[in-house]
């Protein structure tokens, strides 16, 4: 007696299908349920942890593309830069960006912070 090669390839197919259908009624109800939460845990106040050490920043926002040495990459290179131009130009390039810079990546009142560790990087 021979077996038909394509039942097992079907078998598979319905069970996907029924396993799909499963999953999404499950994920609605998880969804209302999820929105039950966040509206519970609105008034919770929120803990979000600003970096403040300029260090932290310059890792948290520039390493991407100034790296992780300071070398530069899809930005300039940081090191011996406060030799070439003044803290106050480094201050109004973490600001209001320059070139490929985005503006706003520092907060205002960090700003003065890190651009002194950034002219003072040897």
């Amino acid at each position: 007696m021979k077996r038909n090669p394509v039942v097992p390839f079907i078998l598979v197919m319905v069970f996907g299908i029924a396993l799909i259908f499963f999953l999404s009624f499950k994920g609605v109800g998880d969804m209302k349920e999820v929105a039950k939460d966040k509206g519970e845990s609105k008034g919770a106040e929120k803990t979000e942890v600003a970096a403040t050490n300029p260090e932290d920043i310059y890792k948290s926002t520039c390493i991407g593309c100034h790296g992780d040495q300071y070398q530069g990459g899809v930005g300039p290179a940081l090191k011996g830069i406060g030799s070439k131009i003044s803290k106050d130009e480094i201050k109004d390039v973490i600001q209001h960006g320059k070139g490929n810079m985005p503006p706003g990546l520092v907060k205002p009142e960090q700003a003065d912070a890190m651009a002194d560790w950034v002219a003072n990087l040897k």
